[in-house]
Order: C-alpha cells, then sequence, then structure tokens
C-alpha cells in the first residue's frame, strides 16, 4: 500500500497516490555522497533544501513519512566520524519536525553504517540485500534489537533478474518478504517498481531489479510479492500449537478488562484463556468472567504459585504469561510460535513496552532502572525473560518442577530461567512477540515495587550464589536490554568495528560494559558509605576535624547525581507536541528515579536479612598462601570436566566464581567477600591407560587495597591539614584501611579454603589419590602408579 520515492514527489502525485489508496514515503534528496561537512556553507543548504521539500508535501494525507537522507556511504561516515553524522541527522530530522510537526520522520540507514545511534527517529529503515533465507533472518533479529521499540521497515529488498533470471527473482522476493513478514517488520518495500531505473540522471542498464520490465509488463515478482504481502503471520505456521495463555491477578480490577480484552482480539488460531485470581478482595473475578476464559479461584498464596495454577490446569503444548496491567499485540501468540518452530526452544519471551497513552509519570518510571527487561545472549537467544511476557514448552516447565514458591512477588521468572539452562534448556527470543506493559502511576508504587525487587535479589542470591558478583550484582552473561538503564551510562565504554581500513560490509557497535566502577553507586556498600559519611561530616558540627568528610560526602553524592543525571539526558523525549519544561520535568523525575531505585534496593535486600559484607557459607579460615593440589586418578577425565564440577561445587559453598578470559593465564577466580579472592589454575598429565595427574595451583588474587588505601591516606592529609586534630582523622583513616587489609587477608583465606574443601569433594567423586607436592620425578611416578594399582 505504499510507495517509496528517491525525490520530492510533485503534488498531483501524492493526489493520485491518495485516490488509489497509496500512502508515499517522501525521499528527500541531497549531496550525502561527498564530504558535506566539510564545507561551512554546505549543511545550511542541505537543510534548508530538506525542509523546503517537507513544506512541499506537509499535510497531504498521502504521505506515510519523509526520509532525511539515504545510505550516507560508509566512508563518508567514518570520515566525519559517527557523532557528528549522528548529530546532522538529528537536525534535518529537526527540520523536518518544524514544516511539518505531525508527520513522522526517518532516516534510511543500511548495514555498513548499522552502528548510527538515531534513538530520536519515528521509525527505524533500512535497505538489506542478503540472497539466502537465514541470513537474512538473523540480520532481521539483529535489526529489531538496534530498533528496541520503533517500528522496523525494509526499504529495499529484492533481486536482480537480470543476473539471476524472473523466476529466481520471483523465488527470492517471495521468500524476502516471508521473512520479514516472521520477524515483525512493519513493512517491506521492493526494489523497484520497474527495471527503468536513474541515477545522476544517467539511466541504469546493467540491472533489471523491476517487478515490472522496461515496458510496464508484469514479471513473475509482481504477483510472488502481491501473494506474499498478503499473508499474516499466523498463515507461515504450518502446524499451530495450541497455546494456553495464564493471566495471574490479584486486585488488578483496573486493568484486568483491557487485558483480557487485548488477548480476546488475538490473531491466533488455537488458544486459551486461563486467568488464576489469587485471592482478589476486589471486582477481578467479576470482570474476567464477562470473557471467554477458565477463571481459577486460590487463596492469596504470592504471584509463583499461582502461575503454579495456570500450568496445573493449562492444556495446551505452550504456556504464556501475560500480567494482568498488560495487554498483547494482535500477532503476539503468532510470533512466539513462530519462535518455537525449530523445536530447539524451551522457553521464548519477547519484549514489553509502554502503551502509547501512558500517563506523566508512567512514562518516567518506562524510562527509569529497575524495570522487567531481557537478558540476551545473542539477538536470538536470552539469558533471562521477564515474567509479564514470557513462554514455556508446558513439558520443560513441569520438568523443573514449575515456579518456586518461595517467591511470592518477583524473582521466580529469573530462577525459572537460570533452572532452565542448568537443566540444558534453550530459551529464546522474540523481538516482533510484543506486550505492552503498564509501568507505575505513582513514585510510591515504584518505590513498592523496587523494595520488592530487592528482597526478590536477596532471595535469589542466596539461592544462585554463583550467579552473583563480590559487589551483590547477578553477573549476566548477556546484555541487558531496555529504556531504563541499569548501570550508569557514563561509564560504558563501546567501539565500532570497521574493518581493516573500513572495508567491513557489517560494521558493528561493541559495547564493553561499564567495567568494575561502573557498578560502584549502584552496590549496597556505596550508600552505606554515604549515609557513615553523611553522619561523620554532621558531627563536624560539634568537632572541627571532622569536617574533612565534607568534601568526601559532596563527591560521593556528586557521583550519584551524575550518573542518574547522564541517564536521564540519555533518554529520548519526543519533542513535538510537548513543551521544553514538560521534557525538563520528565528527565528531573527520570534522574530522582535513578537516585531512588537503589536505595530502594537496598532497602529491600536488607529487609530480607542481607548483610554489607556478603558471607560465603566457608567452614574454617586458611590464610592466603601459593599451594599446588594433585591428584592421581586411574580414569581420565578432561580437564574441563574438572573445571565445570569444581565451579558447580564452589557454587554449591556460596562462593562468587569467575571464569578467566580467553587472554588469562588462570581457569576460575573465587570469591569469599568484597576484596579477597583467589586465583586457579589447572592442568592435566596423561599417562598411559587412561590414567592421569590433575595438578591444581591456587594463590591469591593480586588486591590493591593496601596501595589504594594509603593513596587515600595521603590524599585526605591534603583535606585535612588545615583542621585542628588532623592528626586524628588521619588515624581513623589508617585504621580503616588497616580493617580492610584484614578483611582481604581473611576473605583470601576463606577462599583458599574453599577450594581445598570442594578438591576433597572432586576427589572421593572421581576416585582420586591426593599426591604430595612438591614435583615429582618420572621415577615416582612409576612407583605411584604402581602404588595406586595395588591399593586400587
Amino acid at each position: 500500500n505504499t510507495v517509496r520515492t528517491y525525490t520530492v514527489p510533485p503534488h498531483w502525485l501524492l493526489d493520485e497516490a491518495m485516490r488509489n489508496g497509496l500512502r508515499v514515503m517522501v525521499g528527500l534528496p541531497w549531496e550525502q555522497h561527498i564530504t558535506f561537512l566539510d564545507d561551512p556553507g554546505r549543511p545550511a543548504r542541505i537543510e534548508a533544501s530538506v525542509a523546503e521539500g517537507v513544506r512541499s508535501c506537509a499535510g497531504h494525507p498521502a504521505v506515510l513519512c519523509y526520509a532525511v537522507g539515504n545510505e550516507i556511504p560508509a566512508p563518508i561516515v567514518r570520515w566525519h566520524g559517527r557523532r557528528a553524522i549522528e548529530r546532522f541527522i538529528r537536525r534535518l530530522y529537526d527540520a523536518a519536525k518544524r514544516e511539518d510537526p505531525e508527520a513522522l520522520v526517518t532516516y534510511i540507514n543500511y548495514p555498513t553504517t548499522e552502528y548510527l545511534q538515531l534513538p530520536f527517529l519515528d521509525l527505524h529503515c533500512f535497505n538489506v540485500f542478503l540472497e539466502q533465507p537465514g541470513p537474512l533472518r538473523k540480520y532481521l533479529a539483529r535489526l529489531q534489537n538496534i530498533a528496541g521499540e520503533k517500528p522496523l521497515i525494509l526499504t529495499e529488498i529484492g533481486l536482480d533478474s537480470r543476473a539471476n533470471g524472473v523466476d529466481g527473482q520471483a523465488m527470492s522476493v517471495a521468500w524476502q518478504i516471508d521473512t520479514a513478514i516472521r520477524a515483525g517488520c512493519a513493512g517491506a518495500v521492493v526494489f523497484a517498481w520497474t527495471d527503468e531505473w536513474y541515477r545522476g540522471g544517467e539511466e541504469i542498464w546493467d540491472w533489471d531489479f523491476g517487478l515490472t520490465d522496461r515496458l510496464r509488463q508484469p514479471k513473475p515478482a509482481l504477483w510472488a510479492a502481491g501473494r506474499a504481502l498478503s499473508r499474516h503471520p499466523a498463515d507461515l505456521l504450518n502446524r499451530p500449537p495450541k497455546i494456553s495463555v495464564a493471566v495471574c491477578a490479584c486486585n488488578t480490577e483496573k486493568t484486568i478488562g483491557e487485558c483480557l480484552e487485548g488477548i480476546s482480539n488475538l490473531n491466533y488460531p488455537d488458544y486459551e484463556v486461563i486467568v488464576v485470581d489469587d485471592g482478589s478482595s476486589d471486582r477481578t473475578a467479576e470482570i474476567a468472567e464477562k470473557f471467554l476464559v477458565k477463571l481459577v479461584r486460590t487463596e492469596n498464596m504470592g504471584l509463583s504459585s499461582a502461575r503454579n495454577a495456570a500450568l496445573a490446569h493449562a492444556t495446551g503444548d505452550i504456556i504464556a504469561y501475560i500480567d494482568s496491567d498488560a495487554y498483547p499485540d494482535s500477532d503476539w501468540l503468532a510470533y512466539l510460535a513462530e519462535a518455537y518452530a525449530d523445536g530447539q526452544h524451551a522457553a521464548v519471551g519477547g519484549p514489553n513496552i509502554v502503551p502509547l497513552d501512558a500517563g506523566f509519570m508512567e512514562t518516567c518510571v518506562a524510562n527509569g532502572p529497575g524495570g522487567p527487561v531481557h537478558v540476551l545472549l545473542d539477538d536470538e537467544h536470552a539469558e533471562h525473560i521477564p515474567g509479564c511476557n514470557m513462554s514455556f514448552r508446558v513439558g520443560a516447565l513441569e520438568a523443573i518442577g514449575g515456579f518456586d514458591t518461595q517467591f511470592g512477588i518477583a524473582g521466580d521468572d529469573v530462577d525459572a530461567c537460570w533452572r532452565i539452562q542448568e537443566a540444558g534448556g534453550e530459551i529464546g527470543f522474540k523481538a516482533a512477540a510484543t506486550v505492552f506493559h503498564h509501568s507505575r502511576d505513582t513514585f510510591w508504587g515504584y518505590w513498592k515495587q523496587q523494595l520488592n525487587y530487592g528482597r526478590a535479589e536477596a532471595m535469589l542470591e542466596r539461592k544462585w550464589p554463583g550467579k552473583y558478583n563480590e559487589f551483590g550484582h547477578p553477573v549476566w552473561s548477556g546484555r541487558i536490554y531496555g529504556s531504563g538503564h541499569t548501570l550508569p551510562v557514563v561509564f560504558r565504554r563501546w567501539r565500532i568495528y570497521y574493518g581493516i581500513r573500513g572495508s567491513a560490509p557489517f560494521q558493528t557497535a561493541y559495547e564493553n560494559g561499564s567495567g568494575p566502577f561502573g557498578v560502584l553507586p549502584l552496590m549496597p556498600e556505596w550508600f552505606l558509605a554515604v549515609a557513615v559519611t553523611a553522619g561523620l561530616a554532621a558531627l563536624g558540627a560539634l568537632w572541627s576535624p571532622l569536617l574533612v568528610f565534607v568534601p568526601v560526602l559532596v563527591l560521593l553524592l556528586a557521583i550519584v547525581v551524575a550518573q542518574a543525571f547522564a541517564s536521564a539526558v540519555r533518554v529520548n523525549l519526543k519533542r513535538n507536541g510537548t513543551k521544553r519544561w514538560s521534557r525538563f520535568q520528565k528527565r528531573a523525575t527520570i534522574a530522582g528515579l535513578h537516585l531512588a531505585q537503589p536505595v530502594a534496593r537496598l532497602l529491600g535486600r536488607i529487609g530480607y536479612n542481607l548483610t554489607p559484607w556478603r558471607r560465603r557459607g566457608v567452614v574454617g579460615i586458611s590464610l592466603p598462601r601459593r599451594k599446588v593440589i594433585s591428584l592421581w586418578s586411574e580414569r581420565w577425565h578432561s580437564p574441563h570436566t574438572w573445571l565445570e564440577k569444581l565451579d558447580r561445587e564452589l557454587s554449591n559453598h556460596r562462593v562468587v566464581v569467575r571464569t578467566g578470559g580467553p587472554h588469562d593465564r588462570w581457569d576460575l577466580e573465587a570469591w569469599c567477600g568484597l576484596l579477597g579472592g583467589v586465583r586457579v589454575l589447572l592442568t592435566s598429565e596423561d599417562h598411559s591407560g587412561g590414567r592421569q595427574l590433575v595438578r591444581l595451583r591456587v594463590w591469591p588474587r593480586p588486591a590493591p587495597a593496601t596501595f589504594v588505601g594509603g593513596s587515600t591516606l595521603l590524599t585526605f592529609l591534603g583535606f585535612t591539614a588545615a583542621f585542628e586534630g588532623a592528626w586524628i582523622v588521619v588515624a581513623v583513616l589508617a585504621i580503616l584501611v588497616v580493617v580492610a587489609n584484614v578483611r582481604l587477608v581473611f576473605e583470601q583465606g576463606a577462599a583458599l579454603r574453599s577450594v581445598e574443601e570442594c578438591m576433597l569433594v572432586l576427589q572421593g567423586r572421581f576416585n582420586a589419590v591426593p599426591v604430595d607436592e612438591p614435583g615429582t620425578t618420572d621415577l615416582q611416578r612409576e612407583q605411584l602408579a604402581a602404588f595406586v594399582d595395588r591399593k586400587v
């Protein structure tokens, strides 16, 4: 229903399109193939040209959107730098919005510059020419994650019939459109209508991309495109599985009607709806009975118990959970079923976005931290899917025993995902399987939610100690997606892969994470330090030397405030239709949420008996030292098996375990607190007959606590020099440094003891025999082998 033009169409063409029920994607051409930013006057001329093109079409009902650029060449982007190009595209976007405020505005990108960060666009458009279904499917999954909550349109697909034949073109166009539909694209534009094509005023004779030839005679691709574009996502499923949709509700009379109304309008042939009323005292059950649902009433036992009740009453092959304050896109189930079609996934989830009619506070909360977000291992596989949009194969969920009922309010979705993966299951992600999820619409509602999340985090840390690092944060293998950012953006590091001399056809932005300092403003100890420092600074009114803590308090608070406002500024808020003061209020509110969220999570965690220093279940303490453990085994086990079992045993001992990277000369790192840990390196000697000697080297992890403490002490000397009695403050700081180092030693010793105990467990499990160190000669090894033979 849409025609894309590469130049500004005359008004009569727009009128003709409207009479024939067509919309027009208006291209605004300018000299983007040259280094346009190097000419001082050219950017202004380009902006004026774009504004004039929009002005000539403004307000016409046939206009679908304006494209303020098309494929700025990668060498030009690399020459000017991505930030300069992003700023210029934003400049053109604003110029178009000034001329036609209600219109949609986009920029048409392509794979070689996919790294351009353009969150202000109303929709994301890409030209993609991939001639095999598999690569196209994977790349569209990637583009959907880049587009996020915005619609994705493929603005050029197709195939040259001169090189591939008209039948080959027809088959290719058909599966390209099918793939775009399966990927959840908002549209796909076939390039082009006719073989007659011009570039720079010259007709192109060496390609034939048209659906019709130069005489406007139809080619087979025209009919193939027509048939493909008439399909819906559910039409592409060979055998749609029966799906049980589960809604767990407790006192949700305000939203349950909207939720069930959306579910009743799903475009899917075979599904049932199960509503579990978890002891509501309002009209939740009465409203649910007005819809065609299976209503299950239970006592108020909590969210995970209600989800298990839905599982017990499900008759489908798949059970899909949606929150009672959310409603699905009409093709939600079709996209979930499509993700299950290959038979590999035990669970599949999708994104949740704020509804378009969200109010002020709901919009702020949706763009703040701590919301339900997905964690992706890659573009099609997840480590975690949030409970408001998750689905499972019924057999896979029953195999792990359903949801853990100790998680009454939150955390059961995280626990279920981890148990699915521990059992060998795979979690898929479908970016097109969207639900619209209402966020909290009051500050106190948000605060209570974060308190509950903090309590769930403490419960998860107790059950899954190996999933958490020494800072108390879950160690995700994948990347966290969502509108609100969990980690401070001021610490994020990322770079672009251009290829050698800019030659890569797919140039990608790689995020390196935030580093260890990125989590400091979010960890509980940071806020405890703020509280203690504030108390000492307040006492400075009674004893002046303690005023030295005033600049320290200011520094600690400044880091947190800078992180909060940096995250708020990064949020994209629509400019058209909103005043500058309103946008400022939203950003200030979002910054406030960034300040409040970690405090609420901390209080929630402490409320569940979380201690500031994370104590692991370690029996006995050893002084840290370098040690080698050797075990003789009559049966060969790969080093990977030994390390995998050691990792699991350490996790059972409530020890945080890290795995060494590809450039590290250590295999595992075991932590028993915030400061101290040990590193482990394993090797295996292969002796004849399947026998082996496993050697494990353990040594304290290098910790800069003494250096940091000494540097801190010297720094504070400068602050305290002006105060009477400065030596007392210095002495206090020195004591703190000593305590920290003592704590470091004890934690390293605890980690060493944990490794020793776990190796004893593995010794019994593998029927191994300890061997005394240091070094064993070949003769001694032969004697040892004979001894072991006799013992066995």
